[in-house]
């Protein structure tokens, strides 16, 4: 125990001495050993939203790599953004490598369509500055309905990437036929649509999805209603469209906690996300007699990868530490997408 207490301690020692020139963001998905060091929690876009207005020089991202990358974006000039484990990635970004994109996207366009694509912020910051080069944008799991319906009136088709499962869900939420759907095959030598069917496409979907999400099957959202008679479910949209259909609920982040909120005292609820939010809303909501449970434990080992300790040992070297940064004109292209985004959900 000691050893942690010193980690605490030597956060707060360095946060008393930089005071506003240091502020720390943390991601939902964070522990709480984590979350109590930080200035803002919140979901992805939340923590994009705060950074331009931030006076802090030293901005420390407890998160996942990508959403560092979209902090760098979105920094004043002077501003340092950091984060504390650099190899926390997300695979779901990586099942979008920049280069593949550029491919798939012209040859798409060489069938003599304009096809927009719209990325989940879920995505490197390379993949955020093609949608912005190419006349499209980025979303986030709260937002995607609203850029979504954006993106489909800027040209003939919108390329959704990398999530399948929250492009299929938001596509139900727009009533878009699964007739106007169309799964890309991104593998190379592959065609990567049949040009006839692509003819008739609106939404052309990237086969990735969350390893987290993409794990909660409809089953266990029946074994729970028989576990928990009377309970309410709700998920997060990266879930597949059948697990969101067995739900009573879905949505962001965001939503899940407002959803939580707004429960009766005494309800029942079971969530399928990230196990961390979930038992930090069961703790919040205790003392009102709220039962809440996971739907199915899972655990973020990239977001746990942001420790006490490593936290410790940046803020310690901050100084001297380097800060995260972006070749210049994919900073340039991702700034265009995301503020494209954040100015559409004003």
């Amino acid at each position: 125990m000691q050893h942690m207490t010193s980690a605490n301690e030597r956060i707060k020692a360095v946060r008393a001495r930089y005071g506003k020139r240091l502020a720390i963001l943390g991601h939902h998905y964070q522990n709480d050993a984590i979350i109590r060091h930080t200035d803002f929690q919140g979901d992805s876009l939340e923590l994009a939203r705060k950074i331009g207005g931030l006076e802090a020089e030293h901005v420390v991202f407890c998160g996942v790599y990508f959403m560092a990358e979209s902090a760098v974006a979105l920094a004043r000039p002077g501003q340092k953004i950091h984060i504390p484990h650099a190899d926390a990635t997300c695979p779901m970004a990586d099942m979008a490598p920049a280069q593949r994109l550029e491919d798939v996207l012209t040859e798409l366009r060489e069938q003599g369509r304009l096809v927009i694509p719209l990325a989940y912020v879920n995505s490197s910051a390379e993949v955020k500055a093609i949608c912005g080069l190419y006349g499209g944008s980025v979303c986030t799991s709260a937002n995607a309905k609203v850029m979504l319906d954006w993106a489909l009136q800027q040209g003939d088709a919108v390329l959704f990437l990398p999530d399948k499962h929250l492009g299929n869900n938001t596509a139900n939420l727009l009533n878009i036929s699964s007739s106007e759907r169309l799964q890309v095959d991104i593998r190379p030598g592959r065609q990567v649509v049949d040009p006839k069917k692509a003819a008739y496409a609106r939404l052309l979907l990237w086969p990735g999805s969350c390893v987290i999400h993409h794990a909660i099957k409809k089953q266990h959202v029946e074994e729970m209603r028989k576990a928990m008679p009377g309970v309410r479910i709700v998920v997060h949209p990266e879930c597949a469209p059948a697990v969101v259909r067995a739900a009573d609920s879905a949505g962001s982040t965001s939503h899940i906690i407002r959803y939580c909120a707004e429960a009766k005292p005494g309800a029942k609820i079971a969530i399928g996300t990230e196990v961390n939010l979930v038992l930090r809303l069961a703790e919040r909501h205790k003392a009102e007699g709220k039962i809440i449970v996971p739907l199915k434990t899972m655990r973020c080992t990239n977001m746990a990868k942001t420790t006490e300790e490593r936290l410790a040992d940046l803020l310690d070297t901050l100084d001297s530490a380097t800060p995260l940064s972006l070749p210049a004109d994919v900073a340039e292209h991702a700034q265009v997408a995301l503020t494209r985004m954040l100015d559409i959900c004003s």
